[in-house]
């Protein structure tokens, strides 16, 4: 039983299961507001929260005091004392068991010179996002991600009439986020929670505000003007350089000098706000030039279309910008989906521009190409082709060929096109 009323589960259960069964300590870190301390709270016996200036300055002289309680032990917001970190380390040295200590993180620690020791085998990580559509209950999760790897998976084919989902209401969703408390809000009220959301985002009150030891040195518009380039240039490989272009031509500032930017970029990034998805590797003896630009991504696309004042109505008003914004909610759910069963997500582009939107890769070397479009029969189309490109690329090249490849949409029907899977966002699990 749910020892949090209305506690929404989550997929990043299983794993946080098998990590404190087979783990000591546990890191789990993620953006503010995202579910962390809920998620904990389900699995801890005694929490020790770092959330006022006294808890702050106890745990900071004396760290040893913040590990007292009944296993598994949750210390909430431990990056606020990071001298933790090491205490933790010595004590499961000294006395080691599975799942001692939970710790969470909605930024990584301002000093990490205070974590002086490697903790390998003792302290493990699991990132946590906002909810998935299948999370917040708003995918029928019919059709399974990890079965599109089983030669034998039964896809169901699902006709668009049967599909509830519609596009307005993937704009609703894009804007609205993942965040729990949003989720749970009756929808007429929800886009307001997630900007107040934002609104607050980079608002510091307390000194013990998580996000008060980055902030205090910042130039705030700076960040939130670096912040809306990135959402201008959301799900695309723009250099940094273009984006500097980008605010000196716009006129918000007169000068940004490269570190300026890249400091900020870095700000950004330790509060979980944005991320960089990685280009996929290839053999490196193989003919084939890929490109190793990384893709621009936000842990929420909410943040990304706050920032620049965006609402459901001007994306269904503009659906070549929609594309770009629902691609990075839909890396967003695969991610979490990937996760769950131990894949992971990045990008394809070759020397020729051909482009896959998402790589799925397993461990054991098994990858799906998945192609990430806003509904309509020239996308699909489109998506199809360019997938068949890359098999053929992959199969003259004598490399590993999919084994799988689908056309991920905003909307509408599920079914099946030769060999390519075209699956609606809407109907998708992990």
């Amino acid at each position: 039983m749910a020892k949090i009323k209305d506690y929404i589960p989550r997929l990043a259960e299983k794993a946080l299961e098998r990590k404190l069964h087979s783990c000591g300590c546990v890191v789990v870190s993620g953006p503010k507001f995202c579910g962390k301390s809920t998620l904990c709270n389900e699995y801890a016996k005694s929490v020790t929260t770092l959330k006022t200036t006294n808890a702050i300055e106890m745990a900071r002289m004396d760290p040893a005091s913040a590990l007292i309680g009944d296993n598994p032990h949750l210390i909430d917001e431990w990056q606020k004392a990071p001298e933790i970190w090491n205490i933790i380390k010595d004590d499961l040295d000294k006395d080691y068991q599975f799942g001692k200590y939970l710790l969470t993180g909605s930024t990584t620690p301002v000093d990490p010179s205070k974590i002086q020791n490697s903790a390998a085998g003792r302290i493990t990580s699991l990132k946590l996002r906002p909810f998935s559509m299948l999370e917040s209950n708003e995918s029928s999760g019919v059709i399974s991600l990890s079965g599109l790897f089983d030669k034998n998976y039964e896809f169901t084919t699902v006709f668009a009439q049967h599909n509830p989902v519609s596009l307005s209401d993937i704009a609703h969703i894009i804007c609205r986020g993942g965040w729990p408390v949003a989720v749970k809000a009756e929808k007429e009220y929800a886009l307001d929670i997630t900007e107040s959301y934002y609104d607050g985002l980079f608002t510091i009150e307390d000194e013990s505000d998580e996000f008060a030891d980055f902030l205090k040195n910042k130039n705030i518009e700076l960040l939130k003007i670096i912040l809306k380039s990135f959402a201008r240039h959301i799900s695309t490989e723009t250099k940094n350089t273009s984006m500097i272009r980008d605010i000196l031509e716009s006129g918000e500032r007169s000068k940004l000098a490269d570190e300026t930017f890249l400091a900020y970029k870095k700000t950004l990034e330790d509060l979980f706000i944005i991320y960089d998805m990685p280009a996929w590797n290839l053999n490196l003896r193989t003919s084939v030039a890929v490109r190793s630009a990384p893709t621009h991504h936000f842990v929420d696309t909410s943040i990304a279309t706050s920032a620049l004042g965006i609402k459901p109505a001007d994306l269904l008003n503009d659906l070549r910008s929609f594309g770009f914004f629902f691609e990075d909610m839909a890396v967003r759910d695969l991610s979490i989906y990937a996760e769950s069963f131990g894949g992971e997500l990045k990008h394809y582009r070759d020397s020729n521009d051909l482009e896959v939107d998402a790589i799925l890769k397993l461990r054991n070397g098994e990858y799906g190409a998945i192609e990430i479009k806003i509904a309509s029969e020239k996308n699909i189309n489109e998506g199809i082709d360019s997938l068949a490109r890359f098999e053929r690329k992959m199969r003259d090249s004598n490399l590993k060929t999919p084994a799988f490849k689908m056309v991920l949409t905003s909307h509408g029907a599920s079914f099946k096109v030769k060999d390519t899977y075209i699956v609606p966002i809407s109907l998708l699990r992990n």
